[in-house]
């Protein structure tokens, strides 16, 4: 049995709509993914990261709960206490001053307002398993509470983020990674049927040149050009 190494991550990513000679290796990461404000910035060279798995947006309690409204303030009052629980969020962001926060939960319309405003761009609701290969691409640390975030968790090995639109889709990139240790394959085909038979072609290699790498030996073999 041969071991699989765990710096080795390689995700295929599959877009319709070219031919297969237009398929490529990314050095980074691609995500089917936009920013969650128009107004935000969808190109950054050398950005910052932070990477979260923790919601941005105001903490509701875990079973049910009934607020009485009294007088005419309360209301008004109930507001202020969220908008300051989120801004003290986004207050801890911003105190290590990246350009780019990927969280894998939501992000609510108040949080997009005040990264907006600390010039911070923003992706939601990325998978587990991207947000893991980001961390590896760009050197950053996932944090699961923003109080903790600090200098040597912002991910600093990206030469570029930016957000293209591909078949009327938007897709990030996370590219010119200095030491990746995650990359990604981005296939193109006519179809989706030939995109899967692709990947599955692309699959078999991979893992016949990885065994090759780990374990360079080879079984002699006999090939009959009739058979």
């Amino acid at each position: 049995m041969v071991y699989f190494p765990p710096y080795w991550d390689e995700e295929v990513e599959k877009i319709p709509g070219a031919s297969i000679e237009n398929s490529y290796v990314l050095r980074g990461i691609m995500l089917n993914k936009d920013v969650t404000h128009p107004r935000m910035r969808r190109c950054i060279k050398h950005p910052r990261i932070v990477l979260l798995d923790c919601p941005l947006e105001y903490k509701k309690g875990e079973s049910q709960t009934n607020v009485e409204i009294m007088k005419e303030t309360d209301f008004t009052r109930m507001l202020e206490l969220e908008e300051k629980d989120i801004k003290r969020v986004c207050d801890h962001i911003a105190l290590v001053k990246p350009d780019l926060v990927i969280t894998e939960k939501g992000i609510s319309d108040l949080a997009q307002h005040f990264l907006l405003k600390a010039g911070i761009s923003a992706l939601r609701r990325v998978r587990k398993s991207d947000n893991n290969r980001i961390a590896r691409a760009c050197n950053a640390t996932i944090i699961s509470r923003t109080e903790e975030l600090k200098e040597e968790h912002v991910g600093t090995g990206a030469g570029l983020f930016e957000v293209k639109n591909i078949n009327d889709e938007f897709f990030c990139f996370i590219t010119d990674c200095r030491d990746p240790k995650a990359c990604t394959i981005v296939l193109r085909g006519a179809s989706k049927d030939i995109l899967n038979e692709s990947e599955r072609n692309i699959q078999d290699a991979l893992h016949a040149a990885k065994n090759i790498l780990l374990l360079p030996k080879l079984v002699p073999g006999e090939w009959n050009a009739g058979s």
